[in-house]
């Protein structure tokens, strides 16, 4: 895939980085198993609200650093120091809405973790939802996450089809790394 014309649309209108096109290519629409990496996805998807996708992909790696590896756990017992470390963090987008918003999330998603046995199965136990089905759920359980952030949430970690356009090499490879439900 060396050209726009073998991306979606959607990526094809973006500058075709190294960066753009890994993430592309190895993670955007895959399913996520893990909790810590779901919330993770939840945390760079909710810090990229009013910014562009690129910035957010260029910090990944500190953001992955600077929340304690997307450890839930660790980030809901977040202190008011984690807090003040976090927003004085030059690797990171620095909103205080978007550092309280995670680790109030990381808190929503420890009692979904008790109540369904991971965040995962919260989120296929819900599964399948209309979009606006999942937004007001989402509304509903977590802070900062309104249409856009869910709708990117969702479609990123696999959720919701439509991260890859049907004529995309990345589509059949989607598919098959896909649970049975996500095909019927």
């Amino acid at each position: 895939m060396e050209n726009a014309n073998s991306y979606c649309k959607a990526v094809g209108r973006l500058p075709l980085s190294d960066l753009h096109k890994q993430y592309h290519d190895t993670q955007y629409g895959f399913p996520i198993e893990s909790d810590n990496e779901l919330f993770g996805r939840l945390i760079l998807e909710i810090n990229q609200a009013g910014l562009s996708w690129t910035t957010i992909l260029k910090k990944q790696d500190n953001f992955r650093e600077a929340y304690s590896h997307f450890d839930i756990d660790l980030i809901a017992a977040y202190t008011e120091e984690d807090r003040e470390r976090l927003l004085t963090n030059p690797g990171i987008i620095r909103n205080k809405l978007k550092v309280n918003a995670a680790i109030h999330n990381a808190k929503c998603v420890q009692l979904l973790q008790h109540s369904h046995g991971s965040f995962k199965n919260w989120l296929d136990q819900n599964h399948p939802m209309t979009r606006e089905e999942w937004v007001k759920l989402f509304k509903k359980t977590f802070k900062f996450t309104g249409g856009e952030i869910t709708n990117e949430f969702l479609l990123s970690s696999g959720y919701l089809r439509g991260a890859h356009d049907k004529d995309c090499p990345i589509y059949e490879v989607i598919l098959s790394h896909q649970p049975a439900w996500f095909t019927h």
